[in-house]
């Protein structure tokens, strides 16, 4: 019976068999192009399927190239084929993070790039030309994501090239939309240039502590991972490149592992990459790399998983939030990075235990934002009052248009339901300070919080309230050593790479020195202590402490609450700004660069220092 089959279908002419599969990928892509990112396990085995069915089309082609091109394939349509395999392997590593689909979507993309299958004709045909523009783009999101800013900066040249030549070639188009597209990765790449990425973003083992090497935590009772993270950025006139932005951007980086040793190069930079051969941390990039090799280490745990959204509504948004906890495992934790405006007026945050300032241990900063009148409401009534914060106008987010009022505002109230699941949240706003009001209210598990300040750090050279380079709290959690440079006002260019090379060092050897303590610490906050066996958590954790020392020691946010992140729980108090461990960090750190002036460090930090110059 099989083998009639098989005498059956080779009497089927091939240009048939080709167009059956054809049609038949195209259907399955068209289900599956506008599914969402997030609920992967309803979607997984169907996404198998019509990669299987790429496959064979792909295979097809290949055995019979020759037989096809006879009866009028083009190579363009080759070229479709592979693009969208391409789209595919991205798709499928937005949902799973699993870095092999990067890889793989890297690897269809440069083969299109580097054989042209959309060259001939690509001028004489605007959907042709449509085609290669729209490569371009897609091919530059998966370069982003993968570091790869050799070939960004060569494909942003082709990109500006094409639409030159494009606008000659059609002058009846209108493309004023590729015109945007080329102007905001152009906008990204200066906000994010070679000196922001001298040290990979990714968790590097070479760089980092290895997993199996990080501290047995004192206090910890149970331990869990970071298995999902629900990422969401909106701020008008942000710098962003499609629907990634650049805070996004940093934070995805940084929750996922770097290949042990396969990019990393130490090496220099040039003040501008822009047709230079940069790899990734500034240094001269190879000309291939075998990504299906490289990008994938056995060794290391599988990457969390995360979702990005931009600009969501707050159905959508509570919607993924919902499925990203019905979906965590039972020793998971989940993250929400929240980066966005919040009321034009600061409120100050409910008064709690755990809510202190963070240099409280010897009165060196007072609470002084909050009115006489609202602490003895708050005193008077603490429920109450803790309710008005959770659903107060001024607590709220917009990851979205103001003008859609309600329909874009996150209220702390909103994650109540969520607590029910362990919870990391990272907020950056103006307003972060109000989702303090979930301490206390939860509704089984105790949330942990990064806060940023209310206030953004001012540089004298930024103009504009949101800086070029991304948010400054947001930088700090990611790249805080670019970050403490660009709020000395360093650029890229100032920078010795030697001097760079040592403070690095400093920082790296005084984050795992803070991290020995904190686990060995006896009094550890349960909640701190069952997310600090995590990597990823456990860095952002000890990222956070050194920015909030180095703003509570800064000249011109000393003594300045507003401009101070918080963490809910405390963290123990050998990790306040006043204590010499923290402040001898930065005070070397700033000696580096000769800007202790810059700060106001204790009388026995200074001692300290000098004495250990003198030894």
């Amino acid at each position: 019976m099989s083998q009639q089959n098989s005498n059956s279908n080779n009497n089927i002419p091939v240009s048939e068999v080709y167009w059956s599969l054809v049609a038949k990928a195209d259907k399955k892509f068209s289900k599956i192009r506008d599914l969402p990112y997030y609920q992967r396990n309803r979607y997984d085995t169907y996404f198998y399927k019509v990669f299987k069915v790429y496959t064979q089309l792909w295979k097809f082609q290949q055995e019979n190239r020759q037989k096809l091109v006879e009866v009028g394939l083009k190579r363009w349509e080759i070229g479709d084929i592979a693009s969208r395999i391409g789209q595919l392997y991205f798709g499928q590593y937005m949902r799973t993070s699993e870095a092999s689909y990067l890889s793989e979507s890297y690897i269809f993309y440069e083969a299109v790039l580097t054989r042209e299958y959309f060259k001939d004709g690509m001028f004489q045909d605007v959907n042709l030309s449509s085609k290669q523009l729209r490569f371009l783009a897609r091919f530059l999101t998966v370069c982003l994501v993968l570091n790869r800013r050799d070939m960004v900066y060569q494909l942003v040249n082709q990109l500006k090239m094409l639409l030159d030549e494009c606008k000659r070639a059609f002058q009846e188009t209108d493309f004023k939309e590729w015109k945007l597209v080329v102007q905001e990765i152009v906008k990204f790449l200066k906000a994010d240039p070679a000196f922001m990425n001298i040290r990979p973003l990714r968790y590097s083992v070479v760089l980092d502590l290895h997993p199996d090497c990080l501290p047995q935590v004192v206090e910890a009772k149970r331990k869990l991972r970071l298995r999902d993270a629900l990422l969401c950025s909106y701020h008008p006139n942000e710098v962003k490149y499609s629907e990634l932005t650049l805070d996004t951007f940093r934070i995805l980086q940084c929750l996922e592992w770097e290949p042990s040793g396969s990019f990393y190069q130490t090496g220099g930079f040039p003040p501008s990459g822009v047709g230079t051969g940069i790899g990734q941390n500034g240094a001269p990039g190879p000309s291939r790399v075998n990504y299906s090799q490289d990008i994938s280490d056995p060794t290391l745990p599988p990457n969390p998983r995360k979702s990005i959204l931009y600009r969501p509504s707050v159905t959508n948004f509570l919607a993924v939030l919902a499925t990203n906890c019905e979906e965590l495992p039972h020793d998971g934790v989940l993250l929400i990075y929240l980066s966005a405006t919040g009321s034009s007026q600061n409120s100050s945050s409910p008064s709690h235990g755990s809510g202190r300032s963070c240099m409280s241990r010897g009165g060196d900063l007072e609470a002084t934002s909050t009115s006489s009148l609202n602490f003895e409401f708050e005193i008077a009534n603490p429920i109450s009052a803790k309710w008005n914060y959770l659903n107060d106008q001024s607590s709220c987010l917009y990851i979205g248009s103001r003008s859609s009022g309600g329909l874009s505002g996150i209220y702390p109230c909103d994650l109540l339901p969520f607590t029910r699941r362990p919870l990391f949240l990272v907020i950056d706003s103006d307003s972060s300070k109000a989702f303090t009001a979930l301490s206390g209210s939860e509704k089984g598990e105790s949330v942990a919080m990064l806060l940023s300040p209310a206030i953004s750090l001012p540089i004298s050279t930024v103009d504009s309230v949101r800086q070029p380079s991304g948010s400054s709290f947001t930088s700090f959690l990611t790249i805080p050593l670019q970050a403490f440079l660009l709020m000395l006002g360093f650029t890229g260019s100032d920078i010795d790479m030697d001097m760079y090379g040592k403070a690095d060092k400093l920082l790296s050897s005084s984050l795992n020195e803070w991290g020995l303590l904190l686990a060995a610490s006896g009094n550890l906050n349960p909640v701190w202590a069952q997310t600090l066996g995590d990597p990823f958590l456990r860095r952002l954790i000890l990222r956070f402490v050194f920015c909030r020392t180095v703003l509570a020691l800064y000249a011109p946010t000393f003594n300045k609450t507003e401009f101070l992140p918080e963490c809910i729980p405390s963290l123990p108090d050998a990790f306040l700004p006043t204590s010499d461990t923290c402040q001898r960090t930065v005070s070397q750190l700033a000696d580096t660069f000769g800007a202790t002036s810059k700060f106001n460090f204790s009388k026995d930090t200074m001692l300290s220092d000098n004495r250990s110059e003198e030894n």
